[in-house]
């Protein structure tokens, strides 16, 4: 019975990785359909951002109590789970708590320390599920926070809590086990919450109280398997992915935009007196004309864009922050990044099909993103500044309205006026280059 068991674990365990490194794979390949960008720079620089937002999760307390409790839920989620490495070992060989003899009292605190973190993880989960669900704090429960989205967000809660749950009752039927001598549950290991747990299992009988501790303890595991694949499809993907995000976050000044290279050598000839507009392009000088100004589709986007949209918590700050949205327009910076990722995740789907990405009539511009919403962004920088975790809405919503002004020409007149005052007078503003310094005559 015991060899079928671990050949079931052995089996749930290759399985449940399997899956998971499966759609890592295609997470990798989806964002590798984004334009090269180099981020290797600044090293030094880059470590040092991880470090304060990723691991120090230094703009999560900005919001001291939401802050503070997704540490405790994060650390203490991440720290629990290196029991699981022991819970792998005991499956796969049939072992009982394997690192109880070569730890010795070092196992008690560890254990211990679990057991306070678990606690701490519980009680903060059911805060987070109060704040969304009860108190209906505004950011989640804005228009883009429709059932999928809104339900996931409690699926996480509900997750952790069970997994937690699970836990303190595995260990305090198995301290009840050691408690009453049963074979294969010797002393290890203290346990200052799931000791308060002993009331419900006094009284049950040897074999009730295994069948309790086993129950719990390949629930905990598979569970956990489970939310490992689970975080694929869900908004906590970050946990995984916002050490790489904030790594390759972009370090230049916020307030600067990129210039597209092929538009400055356009720029730099036409002012040149001495150059010849009919002279031949220099040997591989047509390798610097991008196919495409801007972007319309994910694929248009570079790799960064992309995986920042794979990172994003949904947490909503940065609509919070944002200006336009406070104002009552339908700029979003964080549907922004939910859209990039559905449709990223549209064209991954057409190319597991097909093999290969096939036309499906649609875009990201129109078909996801608005050009109401795209116009509507003033270019503060507050969505980027506000993220956690080192997102770049601008950045798309940057892209997607070059594209419209150089390969569409369809910026919004009020823009088209001040580009052609600006071509004809110097200024935005409709006078005349002779007139622009009247206003100092006026008393």
């Amino acid at each position: 019975m015991q060899i079928l068991a671990q050949i079931l674990f052995g089996i749930i365990l290759i399985a449940g990785i399997g899956f998971f490194a499966r759609n890592v794979r295609r997470m990798i390949r989806n964002i590798k359909l984004g334009k090269k960008v180099d981020r290797t720079d600044q090293k030094g620089e880059r470590f040092k951002t991880m470090a304060l937002l990723a691991l120090g999760q230094s703009k999560m307390v900005r919001r001291p109590i939401s802050g503070f409790l997704h540490i405790i839920v994060y650390l203490g989620f991440i720290i629990i789970n290196i029991e699981v490495l022991e819970i792998i070992i005991d499956g796969l060989f049939g072992t009982h708590r394997i690192f109880a003899p070569y730890l010795g009292g070092a196992y008690d605190v560890l254990i211990a320390t679990f057991e306070v973190l678990a606690f701490l993880v519980l009680v903060g989960v059911i805060i987070f599920w109060t704040r969304r669900n009860i108190s209906r704090i505004k950011r989640f429960w804005a228009r883009e926070m429709t059932s999928w989205p809104k339900n996931d967000a409690n699926n996480i809660l509900y997750f952790e809590m069970v997994l937690m749950a699970l836990f303190l009752i595995m260990n305090g039927a198995d301290l009840q086990l050691q408690l009453n001598g049963a074979d294969h549950y010797a002393q290890a290991g203290t346990f200052p919450i799931s000791q308060f747990l002993l009331p419900i299992f006094d009284g049950l009988s040897t074999s009730t109280l295994i069948i309790i501790e086993r129950t719990a303890w390949w629930l905990h595991i598979v569970g956990i398997l489970i939310f490992l694949n689970y975080l694929y499809y869900s908004k906590h993907l970050h946990i995984l992915l916002a050490f790489p995000n904030t790594y390759f976050a972009k370090l230049t000044p916020k307030g600067e935009f990129n210039n597209l290279e092929a538009v400055t050598n356009e720029v730099k000839l036409m002012m040149d007196p001495d150059a010849d507009p009919f002279a031949a392009p220099a040997e591989g000088a047509e390798d610097d004309v991008p196919e495409k100004f801007g972007a319309s589709d994910v694929s248009d986007l570079n790799w960064v864009q992309l995986l920042n949209s794979y990172t994003c918590t949904e947490c909503g700050r940065c609509t919070s922050e944002c200006p336009a949205n406070q104002t009552g327009k339908k700029l979003s910076p964080r549907k922004i990044m939910m859209d990039t990722r559905d449709r990223l995740e549209e064209v991954g789907e057409n190319i597991n099909k097909n093999g290969t990405f096939e036309d499906d009539g649609k875009q990201l511009l129109d078909d996801y993103i608005l050009r109401e919403e795209l116009w509507a962004c003033t270019t503060c920088n507050a969505c980027v500044e506000a993220c956690p975790i080192g997102i770049d809405p601008l950045s798309i919503i940057m892209d997607m309205r070059r594209y419209l002004v150089m390969e569409q020409s369809a910026a919004p007149n009020e823009l088209n006026n001040a580009m052609t005052n600006i071509e004809n007078n110097g200024a935005p503003w409709p006078y005349n280059q002779m007139d622009r310094l009247n206003w100092t005559n006026e008393s």
